[in-house]
């Protein structure tokens, strides 16, 4: 009877599969409509406010890669208008607004790990019909190597409103109805799974 052992690399390899694997798994779906957990760094995804004056704040939305724009922007405007009303007022003006994309380049090749991680030997060469091209060991030496480039947006909109009671200035196109806002998006916004 042979006993076998489990290679290291067979096992490290294992492990940072089961790791990519749960890291993507949280974040297989657009981020949904929940104040932010508020620890920073990529996955600090939601919403936040912060009181400047008694009466204006500071409203944010972050969304992760699979946050559109729009649904970012969405869910900024819904949270003025549901923090509106908590706060006792009726209407909100958008003082100043903005979204901000985060761009993220990401390069995967099939060989990187080791003391050699993102090195191989590659070779340019000039093919008078196509141009320049590259060959290496780990590639296709007709098609270049075969590595995976992906770029990943990332969006966060944030405002100041400036809050206010009775009817909104009618004369003013930053003025905002709190009740209206949240009786016409409600609809379309997504809330956390319980559980």
């Amino acid at each position: 009877m042979t006993t076998r052992t489990k290679s290291p690399l067979r096992s490290a390899l294992a492990g940072t599969a089961l790791a990519a694997l749960l890291l993507t798994a949280g974040c297989a779906t657009p981020t949904p409509y929940r104040p932010a957990p508020g620890i920073g760094g990529i996955n600090d995804n939601g919403y936040s406010d912060q009181q400047i004056e008694s009466n204006r704040y500071r409203v944010m939305f972050s969304g992760n890669s699979l946050t559109s724009r729009e649904t970012v922007e969405r869910y900024l405007l819904y949270r003025a208008a549901e923090l509106t009303l908590e706060k006792g007022y009726d209407y909100f003006i958008m003082a100043d607004r903005d979204t901000e994309k985060d761009s993220r380049t990401y390069v995967n090749q099939p060989f990187g790990f080791g003391p050699y991680a993102g090195w191989s030997p590659y070779w340019r060469f000039y093919r008078p019909a196509w141009g320049w091209g590259g060959w290496g060991p780990y590639g296709d030496p007709f098609w270049g190597n075969q590595v995976d480039v992906r770029t990943v947006d990332r969006y966060q909109a944030m405002t100041e409103i400036v809050m206010g009671k009775g009817p909104k200035p009618a004369d003013n196109v930053r003025a905002f109805d709190a009740r209206s806002v949240i009786d016409n998006l409600g609809p379309t916004i997504k809330m956390p799974k319980d559980g």
